[in-house]
């Protein structure tokens, strides 16, 4: 009897117990302690849910769980320190089955407390349970933070088979955790070995096509995934192809003639294909017939006869031969006196530039190496624009005309004449050692009070440094110059890519009494809804600090930013090393690429290379491709086109189409050539390029047309029409692209300034004060469309100086002065009439 209430005493006990628990256990959410009853007082804790490994995606905190059944505590214990008690999550309930009581705790793992011990030891939580009777512990839990690498170890390589050839295809993921899975594509087509046994993965991720077929030509593809990212390889071209066989030997023939038979075989099985070999050996073979075989017999004397008139016919022809070459020969010594004579005449003579000699018949541009010219400092802007304000003329000359010496105006400053020498006199100085090396990118000036200008000449980079943003008394040496990314990198991870050039303005740490506007070209599509856009500064140390995010500006920091179509406005009140970079917030973010097509200047061969460069859209990578062409001897074939690069995880792919076959074909074994991803994406390369190989069937060939198509798969795309005469072509060709800057490259005081210093003073001090009706700097702000900086503007002391600043920076090559005015009229403001007066009166 006893052992038959023994249960219903201890369900009576557990229900005494849990009405009490709430009282014992002092109402708190937080407290993991419970007093179990006598009855369970004998059992350990037993878990039911134990903390599993987890892996923490981007900035995503994970949540480990544990439950036991009876415990009175449990804590949870990472890296050998207990977590504290508040950061339990408590949840107590009673097991039906049982009814026993039965405690869960969850706690949250953030990416911090990870990142804290990286590289020390992997990081681990275990809980513990306590009853009365004692302890038990949990089994360990990994917290890793996942990533993938986005380069891989090995891509495929492209092969050649033959038919029934065991091909293999190899490729090692990047780096990830947790370890990227790996499939294969054909073509873009997911392969599966389940459905089509003829391919095998191996479990060190290596494609193996067990016979290769015709059908299995194509281009393959290695993609890596895993919780984090999807990675895709180079494609590599693979070309199956057939060698010929030979057939059967036919039956031999009767006997002819001649007293011989022959039999035959054909090279049909199978018959050569995609570049197979064709058949060796013969594929005709005679026997002599035995006497009894032969239909006639020739007599001895016939057969001296037939003998003699055979050698006489074979001397015959030997002194034909012989009198041919003779004549030959004369002839082409004669021709080779020619040629070298007219060799005389033109030996040294090469095209250096774009020499039209009508507007309607202008050449095409022709590139030459030039090595005895420096690079020091260009003129001209090489950046495709759709206004037409401000053209030049194109003349004879090379593609970047250096400036003059002497040709720099400075007012109110100096400028030192040796670029070399000033870099060499400021590097001893501390705090201008960010300045590199590259005097050829370089600008530097002398300025005080009255503010000035600094320029890199075809790059779209330049520093404004308004009035009074140097204080009085004041001289400062600023230099302004553009990294190139190979010296320079910035870490970048998932889906950050870099937007701008990397620019350094300085000495840094020079005092400032009001924002600098350093203007720097993008290659983003200027949608803040797609992009979270962060400024970077590279501090003392080197390391790069994010110290803006784009539409979430403060106006108590000391940077601001203008997002334009392709330009970024920086105002900033210290000068340093900056950079933009973007993170995509979805697949419809786009970057900017600048498609552009070089060939060689001079073809002397059957082959002929066109080359597609793929560059960020901005005018100092654009720069930097012109100056290497012109070094190679490439000519510009076409107006660059502008292609929007999804982050979409495609691949950009390249192909010719179009060409007339008889006299021109593409050496190009696939159909199109593909640029991965990740290699435009990250920006690790400043540009990247593709070379299609055409060859000629003959050298009197030289009209080429085609079309030449670029796209994004699944995404936009672009295509060039070309038709030309490889030779020399005589297109007219719109140079809008081409235009040269002749601005100095350092402007110091009024003449770095559109506003005439005296008139800018006027308009601040009728501005600045507010006005009831509104017209006053806010009216200013919304004729420009600045508007979105009110809160900006306001918290300067002269609201309408900064709205100066920025129509300055804006338009210092294509302002118009009168356009100011007309806003200020329209404002109501008389002062309007001052920009009548002429600059020698002010």
């Amino acid at each position: 009897m006893p052992s038959l209430l023994g249960p219903f005493v201890r369900a009576a006990l557990l229900v005494l117990w849990l009405v009490f628990a709430g009282f014992t256990c002092t109402g708190s959410e937080h407290t993991a302690t419970a007093t179990l009853p006598a009855a369970f007082s004998d059992l350990l804790p037993h878990f039911q849910v134990e903390p599993e490994d987890e892996y923490i995606v981007k900035n995503k905190p994970v949540t480990l769980t544990c439950r036991s059944s009876p415990a009175t505590q449990i804590y949870f214990k990472c890296n050998s320190e207990w977590v504290h008690q508040d950061d339990h999550l408590i949840e107590r309930t009673v097991d039906p089955a049982t009814a026993q009581p039965v405690m869960q705790v969850t706690i949250e793992i953030t990416r911090q407390q990870v990142e804290k011990i990286f590289g020390l030891d992997e990081y681990w939580c275990q809980c513990v349970a306590w009853s009365t009777t004692g302890t038990q512990k949990s089994q360990k839990a990994y917290i890793r933070i996942a990533y993938l690498r986005k380069n891989f170890e090995e891509e495929p390589q492209g092969k050649e088979a033959a038919l029934d050839q065991e091909v293999l295809l190899r490729c090692h993921p990047p780096e990830g955790v947790p370890q990227a899975e790996v499939e294969w594509q054909r073509n873009e087509d997911v392969i599966d070995p389940a459905s089509d046994p003829n391919f095998f993965i191996t479990a060190d991720h290596n494609l193996v096509i067990k016979k290769a077929r015709l059908a299995d030509t194509g281009n393959y593809t290695c993609v890596a995934k895993n919780i984090v990212a999807r990675r895709k390889s180079a494609s590599a071209t693979v070309l199956v192809y057939v060698d010929g066989g030979w057939s059967e030997w036919s039956k031999w023939s009767t006997c002819g003639a001649d007293c011989s038979m022959w039999r035959t075989r054909e090279c049909t099985q199978p018959s050569p294909g995609t570049g197979g070999k064709d058949c060796q050996g013969l594929d005709l073979q005679s026997l002599n017939c035995t006497s009894e075989q032969c239909p006639q017999t020739v007599s001895g004397a016939e057969d001296v006869a037939l003998y003699v008139g055979m050698v006489a016919v074979a001397l015959c022809l030997t002194l034909l031969l012989i009198v041919v070459v003779l004549v030959y020969r004369r002839k082409k010594e004669g021709l080779d006196a020619d040629v070298a004579d007219s060799s005389i005449l033109t030996t040294g003579f090469q095209p250096m530039g774009i020499k039209p000699s009508k507007p309607e018949n202008s050449h095409l541009l022709t590139i030459q190496p030039d090595l005895t010219t420096t690079t020091t400092s260009y003129q001209g802007t090489l950046r495709s624009r759709h206004d037409t304000a401000g053209k030049f003329s194109m003349t004879n000359g090379p593609l970047l005309d250096p400036l003059p010496n002497g040709s720099h105006t400075l007012h109110n400053g100096k400028l030192n004449a040796d670029p070399a020498e000033f870099v060499s006199r400021l590097s001893t100085q501390t705090y201008f050692k960010t300045l590199p090396r590259d005097v050829a990118n370089t600008s530097y000036g002398t300025f005080n009070f009255l503010g000035g200008r600094l320029t890199i000449p075809n790059t779209g980079i330049s520093l404004l440094i308004p009035p009074e943003a140097i204080p009085r008394g004041k001289i400062y040496e600023i230099y302004l110059t553009v990294q190139r990314k190979e010296d320079l990198r910035l870490p970048l991870a998932g889906c950050q890519t870099l937007l701008s050039s990397v620019v350094s303005c300085g000495p840094p740490g020079v005092v400032l009494s009001r924002p600098v506007i350093l203007s720097m070209d993008h290659c983003s599509d200027a949608c803040l809804d797609n992009w979270a856009i962060r400024l970077k500064k590279q501090n003392y140390e080197g390391a790069w600090e994010d110290v803006l995010l784009m539409g979430e500006e403060l106006v108590s920091e000391p940077y601001y930013c203008q997002l334009e179509a392709e330009t970024c406005r920086l105002l900033s009140e210290q000068l340093g090393t900056f950079a933009l970079v973007g993170e995509s917030l979805h697949m419809g973010a786009a970057k900017r690429l600048r498609l552009v097509l070089f060939s060689d200047a001079y073809c002397s061969t059957l082959e002929y290379n066109i080359r597609v460069y793929c560059m960020d859209d901005t005018q100092d990578v654009f720069k930097e491709v012109m100056q290497m062409e012109r070094q190679l001897g490439g000519r510009l074939i076409d107006e660059p086109h502008v292609l929007l690069f999804k982050d979409s995880y495609h691949n950009l792919r390249l192909s010719i189409h179009d060409m007339p076959q008889a006299h021109w074909r593409s050496k190009l074994l696939a159909g199109y050539q593909e640029i991965p991803f990740y290699h435009i994406w990250n920006g690790s390369q400043r540009y990247l390029h593709c070379t299609f190989t055409l060859e000629r069937l003959s050298l009197g060939t030289c009209e080429l047309t085609c079309q030449l198509c670029v796209w994004q798969v699944e995404g936009e795309g672009q295509s060039f029409s070309l038709d030309f005469n490889i030779a020399k072509d005589t297109r007219a060709v719109d140079s809008e692209f081409l235009l040269m800057d002749s601005n100095a490259t350092a402007l110091a005081g009024p003449s770095a300034f559109q506003i005439p210093y005296l008139i800018r003073q006027k308009i601040c001090s009728s501005l600045d004060a507010p006005c009831p009706n509104g017209a006053d700097w806010r009216m200013l702000a919304q004729r420009l469309k600045l508007e979105r900086h009110m809160s900006f503007f306001a918290s300067k002391a002269s609201p309408t100086s900064v709205i100066l600043d920025l129509w300055e920076a804006q338009h210092f090559h294509s302002g118009n002065i009168n356009q100011l005015a007309t806003v200020m009229a329209d404002i109501g403001k008389q002062e309007a009439m001052i920009f009548l007066v002429s600059d020698g009166e002010c």
